[in-house]
């Protein structure tokens, strides 16, 4: 076993622990398959961690409260810009997030399908007041006329659902094996598509570029092209 400081030998245990919850989920991992891992015994586990639901969630805690996502999107959401251009930047911001670092997406689906006291904690800490923070400027928007009246949260909850699932089935059901996009390109059109339905005048600078698929998704998709803005 290599001595390591107490702070580095609780962040190696995180780290072994968060690539096993995200490859297995929490049930199908236990402590002292995590402790043989890191290799250690499953006590020095528990001496920085008083339980398996504790080193869960701070595993989701690192996770989520990494890289001032918070703050992001207050900064994007206080810019003095046009809503497609907000909107461009906060998928953007989402899709680059989730694909460079998808151990997390399956952390918090796992949490969601297996653990769901853990899963409600972590909406409440994390993604409500996220939502919250784009359904007020959604709401400042529609006081000035600018969208239509719809539900906020709703609303909010749509727009970021389009990035996501693009990001699931590209990434978690291989869509990325038949078909490749441009990230800018993706962000841009999910931008596009939403404020088209939200906005009460013509969306600014709305013409999407094309997405064309890669010569592998064309082999595989025969003659079938892919439409412009799709």
């Amino acid at each position: 076993m290599t001595r390591l400081s107490s702070p580095d030998r609780k962040k190696q245990i995180l780290e072994v622990a968060t690539e096993m919850f995200a490859r297995y989920g929490f049930d199908g991992v236990t402590t002292r398959q995590i402790a043989d891992a890191a290799g250690i015994t499953e006590a020095i586990v528990f001496r920085h961690f008083a339980s398996k639901d504790d080193l869960y969630w701070e595993v989701l805690s690192a996770k989520c409260a990494s890289g001032d996502i918070k703050q992001r999107l207050e900064e994007k959401l206080g810019r003095d810009a046009e809503p497609i251009e907000i909107f461009t930047a906060i998928a953007r911001d989402v899709l680059n997030r989730n694909f460079q670092d998808p151990g997390k997406s399956r952390l918090l689906l796992f949490s969601a399908l297996e653990n769901h006291r853990l899963s409600q904690r972590f909406f409440k800490m994390y993604m409500s007041e996220w939502y919250e923070l784009l359904a007020s400027y959604i709401r400042r928007q529609m006081e000035e006329g600018k969208f239509r009246k719809v539900d906020p949260v709703l609303a909010a909850r749509g727009f970021i659902g389009m990035c996501f699932h693009h990001y699931l089935v590209q990434e978690l059901f291989g869509g990325s094996k038949y078909q490749s996009y441009d990230l800018d390109e993706v962000a841009q059109t999910m931008a596009t598509l939403w404020l088209t339905g939200i906005c009460c005048e013509p969306v600014p600078n709305s013409d999407s570029p094309s997405i064309t698929a890669s010569p592998a998704a064309e082999d595989s998709l025969g003659s079938r092209s892919i439409q412009k803005g799709v």
